[in-house]
């Protein structure tokens, strides 16, 4: 996941702090305050880690078919790399449900 995406998150989510406890923030047009949605952040997170997956399965495919310029270095590195962006959006996916199910079991 690109920490671009995560600094995004973390700015929105301290907005929303801020407008929760009537801050500054809160005072501010809503264009100023430069929002970014939640959904678009995540979509493009999904979408990075797919092509990240993607691009590790082509250069190992690459290497089973004997490409003299794909090293087995680099093929397992990247293969690491898509496996722990997976792992770290599945957790991502988690703390949204479990966040998503506490706000459900709060009494109204």
């Amino acid at each position: 996941m690109d920490t671009n995406a995560i600094n995004q998150l973390l700015a929105q989510m301290q907005q929303a702090q801020a407008l929760a406890k009537g801050g500054a923030a809160a005072q501010q047009p809503e264009a100023e305050r430069g929002t970014t949605d939640f959904a678009q952040v995540l979509d493009q997170a999904l979408k990075e880690v797919s092509a990240q997956s993607a691009e590790a399965k082509a250069q190992a495919e690459r290497f089973v078919a004997g490409d003299p310029a794909v090293n087995l270095a680099d093929v397992m590195i990247d293969l690491e790399k898509a496996s722990l962006s997976f792992n770290q959006m599945v957790q991502v996916r988690n703390r949204l449900v479990s966040a998503y199910q506490d706000i459900m079991n709060m009494p109204v």
